[in-house]
């Protein structure tokens, strides 16, 4: 039996982050003409905001997760990994857009009652989805308190929560090992998502500024002001997800390896398919 009190946060959350977006902002993929610019580039990001887009008609903050140099001189493939928020109002358009990219996985890392609340993914052909709850087992005072903004408790649950890491680390394996494209989303594709892309990043060797400033590019592609912390994100949220890294396993290092479980023969694989 569901407690009525985890029932009513799920619920408050899955509302919370499915509508977290501008009204104008709902369906679209590019910024409203409000003049919401992205944040400053690092000298390591290789595609621009215009090329990263799927633009997308039903989709928000679909993008490539790729298009960055590592600190060691490589590139992330573009092509492979792709993020946005969720697929559920996905137009036929857009599936066909999807599959057109060689779509062979769809990660949904929303929870069951979101699934339940917002509606289920429209998949592309050829994709198969999986579902990776990440924070479905967190505490319900945790989801109550992230119902209207995610803050940073939310953030460091992405290292904590019970099955957090289990939900990462498919991803990640996912994209160590599979054939074709991956996509991971969550709601909004901004928090979740936005810490699946960080860590992805960061393993294959992306510096700390650039990592960042693909957290914080979600902003952009959402048209969040600066402030707006209900359809936005701050660099505050992803630092206090790397805190919580080091707080609890002591390094990002410790973390992949005991948190995540990813071997070193996972972490090459994940390096020699995505850079160049």
């Amino acid at each position: 039996m569901i407690r009525p009190s985890l029932l009513g946060a799920s619920l408050m959350l899955a509302s919370a982050l499915s509508f977290g977006s501008l009204p104008a902002m709902a369906l679209a993929d590019q910024p409203a003409p409000s003049a919401v610019v992205p944040p400053a580039t690092t000298g390591n990001v290789v595609l621009d905001t215009a090329a990263r887009s799927l633009n997308l008609e039903s989709v928000v903050n679909a993008r490539d997760a790729g298009g960055y140099r590592t600190i060691d001189g490589h590139t992330v493939r573009t092509g492979l990994v792709y993020r946005t928020g969720d697929l559920s109002k996905a137009s036929d358009s857009d599936l066909a857009d999807l599959a057109s990219l060689d779509m062979r996985a769809v990660h949904d890392l929303r929870t069951s009652y979101e699934q339940q609340f917002i509606g289920v993914d429209k998949v592309p052909a050829g994709a198969t989805e999986y579902h990776n709850d990440i924070i479905g087992q967190a505490p319900p005072q945790l989801l109550v308190a992230s119902a209207l903004v995610a803050g940073t408790d939310l953030y460091r649950a992405f290292i904590t929560a019970p099955g957090a890491s289990e939900g990462f680390s498919n991803v990640l394996r996912d994209i160590a090992y599979g054939d074709g494209a991956v996509l991971f989303h969550c709601s909004a594709g901004k928090d979740r998502t936005g810490w699946a892309s960080a860590v992805l990043l960061t393993i294959l060797g992306v510096d700390h500024d650039t990592v960042q400033y693909d957290f914080l590019l979600s902003n952009y592609y959402r048209g969040a002001k600066d402030g707006d912390l209900q359809n936005g994100v701050t660099a505050s949220l992803l630092d206090a997800a790397f805190d919580q890294v080091n707080q609890s396993y002591g390094s990002f290092d410790n973390y992949v390896h005991a948190g995540l479980k990813l071997t070193d023969a996972d972490i090459s694989a994940m390096k020699a398919k995505l850079r160049s």
